[in-house]
């Protein structure tokens, strides 16, 4: 669903850092997307193609994290998150790990939240590896709970640990996330990627 004045672009908790904004993913954005997800994930970054479908794709929303320094923004970490009926799924989410620690997971957890809300769901779901326990503190302290444990599910072996959180109103006060400005809906890809936020 597009964003409109009844459905607005989620809004996001004003902490985040100086020179450091949230945005929704647009076309031009796949390029740096997939980049930074061949950094972040090497053994299972999305190819180029996958992402450049995904933008626009009505049943998801992505965001761009932007940090600028004063010569212009650089991406440092994006999100996106699927909704399909009263269920949506968090299908990826990465920081950069030099800029981990600013409150960045968390806000972006929040605007996937908010924005699931709107479109609909009850309940959010994320797959996090079983080797990052950093990720799983986050998630946990931002009320998900483990349900499920899939074997071996990425390609190094590792074990998946299925999170879920039951949706509920908006505590945190926020600021607004601009829609991009070519009329693209907000958006990019993935199976549940996840970066140290």
């Amino acid at each position: 669903m597009p964003p409109t004045s009844e459905h607005p672009e989620p809004q996001l908790p004003t902490r985040l850092g100086e020179g450091t904004t949230l945005r929704a993913a647009q076309l031009q954005d796949v390029p740096d997307l997939h980049a930074l997800e061949t950094r972040l994930f090497p053994a299972d970054a999305w190819a180029l193609d996958m992402f450049l479908a995904e933008v626009g794709h009505p049943t998801r929303s992505y965001y761009v994290l932007e940090h600028d320094t004063g010569s212009g923004p650089s991406i440092i970490g994006y999100c996106g998150v699927m909704v399909v009926g009263d269920t949506a799924d968090v299908q990826t989410i990465a920081v950069l790990s030099e800029h981990e620690g600013n409150g960045y997971g968390r806000a972006m957890l929040e605007t996937m939240h908010t924005r699931s809300r709107q479109q609909g769901a009850e309940r959010i779901l994320l797959e996090v590896r079983a080797d990052n326990p950093r990720a799983q503190r986050l998630y946990r302290r931002n009320g998900y709970t483990r349900i499920h444990v899939r074997p071996r599910y990425y390609d190094d072996g590792t074990d998946a640990l299925i999170m879920l959180k039951e949706l509920t109103a908006p505590t945190a006060p926020v600021a607004t996330v601009h829609p991009p400005a070519t009329g693209e809906h907000p958006t990019a890809p993935h199976t549940a990627k996840d970066s140290t936020p």
